[in-house]
Parts: structure tokens; sequence; C-alpha cells
């Protein structure tokens, strides 16, 4: 069986951050879906938990929320087939109210392609291509 990966992140509106996702090209799960969360599916292997800040705290115990648009917790990076397909992700980001960003701009384009991010919550996803690898033989 393949692993999955299920990244949980907390948003203030869990209707417009289900529109943000479904714009970037994720599906909505409606089985794992109701008032408290949705289930953002990339792939069989990705997928996006949206849980509102109430349900989140159900899972952090005593901790407290941080506000990802001043702190961070953590970078969800994953993988895309092109560099087309990562420069279209951030475009529909920023045309769907995200912002996207190249912490690495000067790695050359055809060696890797990536960009932070950013969605309506500040929570960050980090698309990326990379050039196939070779040996060095």
């Amino acid at each position: 069986m393949a692993t999955m990966v299920f990244a949980n992140f907390p948003v203030k509106d869990l209707a417009k951050a289900t529109d943000f996702y479904t714009m970037l090209g994720f599906q909505q799960n409606t089985d794992f879906s109701d008032e408290h969360a949705s289930a953002m599916v990339w792939d069989e292997g990705f997928v996006v938990m949206l849980l509102t800040r109430d349900f989140y705290k159900k899972f952090i115990g005593e901790r407290e929320i941080i506000d990802p648009h001043t702190m961070s917790g953590a970078l969800i990076a994953f993988t895309l087939p092109s560099p087309e397909a990562v420069n279209n992700f951030a475009d529909l980001a920023k045309a769907n109210g995200g912002t996207a960003y190249q912490a690495m701009p000067d790695i050359p384009a055809e060696q890797m392609v990536s960009f932070e991010v950013v969605d309506l919550d500040g929570n960050i996803l980090e698309p990326h291509w990379m050039a196939p690898m070779t040996s060095g033989d």
C-alpha cells in the first residue's frame, strides 16, 4: 500500500478555502467533508484537509493555533509533472486571492522550478518540478 500524506490546515472560512483549493485543481471528497472539514484531494497520495479553527483545535491539545500570516508552522512541498504545471499552479493561486513567490529564484529553470504558494489563510504549499537526476558516471 502506498503512503498517503494528509496536510491539515486551519482555516477561518471553510467555504472560501474550499473554493480556493478547487480553483487550484484539487477536488473535494464529500465523503470526508462536512461543516467542520473539507477533504481536498490532489491525487491518490496527497490530500489537504481544510479544518475550521475550532475543529483543528481538537487535534492540538493545549497548543495555540499559529497565525500563518505572521508565523510559520510547516511548508508542504509536492511535485508536479512539469515547469509549466508549477507556473500554472502559482498563477491560479494569484488569480484566486492567494500569493506566490520564488524563495530561490536563482536556480536555473532547466534544473528546478518551485514557488511558495500562500493560501487565503497564510498556509504555504510548495509545488515544484525537478529535472530527472542522472548518475555521475
